[in-house]
C-alpha cells in the first residue's frame, strides 16, 4: 500500500464501514485537536470510545474514558492513534492483541510509523497514515464547502447541514485524489527536525 497518497474509494470504504472508533490519545479538553474530531464523529453517529490512562474516571460527551484498548468491553472497528509517531507501534502491539481484531488502524496527521503500518497490513489490518478521519469525512460527504473550502468533490446537490447524529454520505464523486500535500511536507519536516 502506498501510504503517500489514498485513493478516495479507500478512505470512503472505511468510514462507510466502520461503526465504532477507539480514540486513543483523546482529551477531555475543549480546545484540543483530539476533542473536536471525537466531537465531530460521535455527532455523525459513531460509537467512539476515549482512549487516555491519564482521564480514567472522567467522560468525554458522556463517553467514559478507559485506560488501554484491553479495557474496551466491545468489539472496536477502527483505532484512531492521537499520539506522535513515537508512541504508535506499542498502540498497534497492543491492537493486535485484541479478539476480534479491529479492521483499521488510523493515525492522526502528523503521525506516521511504517513499521507499525506493515505490521498492522500483515494481520489484515487497512492503515491510513498521516490522515484526519473528521477532515475526510467533512471532505467527502462535502461538507466542508459549507465552511468555504474546496472538497475536491463534485455533486449538482449542496451537502445538507447535518444534524446531531446524521451519518452524510460520503458517495459523492471527488477529483484531484485525496492527496494533501501540505499536510504531508508538516510532517516530512516534523520528523526531520526531530
Amino acid at each position: 500500500m502506498n501510504h503517500d497518497a489514498y485513493d478516495d474509494n479507500y478512505i470512503r470504504s472505511i468510514l462507510n464501514n466502520v461503526k465504532s472508533i477507539a480514540m486513543v490519545g483523546a482529551s477531555p479538553v475543549n480546545v484540543r485537536p483530539s476533542y473536536f474530531a471525537f466531537k465531530y464523529l460521535a455527532q455523525r453517529g459513531y460509537d467512539m470510545i476515549p482512549v487516555n490512562p491519564g482521564h480514567v474516571g472522567k467522560a468525554l460527551m458522556g463517553k467514559p474514558f478507559v485506560a488501554s484498548l484491553a479495557d474496551i468491553d466491545r468489539p472496536i472497528d477502527m483505532i484512531d492513534i492521537f499520539r506522535n509517531s513515537s508512541h504508535i507501534m506499542p498502540v498497534v502491539e497492543e491492537a493486535l492483541k485484541l479478539s476480534p481484531l479491529p479492521k483499521v488502524i488510523w493515525m492522526q496527521l502528523g503521525a506516521r510509523d511504517d513499521a507499525a503500518a506493515e505490521k498492522a497490513e500483515a494481520a489484515g489490518l487497512k492503515v491510513v497514515m498521516n490522515r484526519c478521519p473528521k477532515i475526510e469525512y467533512g471532505r467527502l460527504s462535502s461538507e466542508i464547502s459549507w465552511m468555504g473550502v474546496n472538497s475536491r468533490t463534485l455533486s449538482s446537490k449542496r451537502a445538507p447541514i447535518p444534524t446531531q447524529g446524521m451519518r452524510l454520505s460520503l458517495n459523492r464523486t471527488s477529483f484531484g485524489g485525496g492527496q494533501t500535500a501540505a499536510s504531508d511536507r508538516a510532517a516530512k519536516n516534523k520528523t526531520e527536525t526531530t
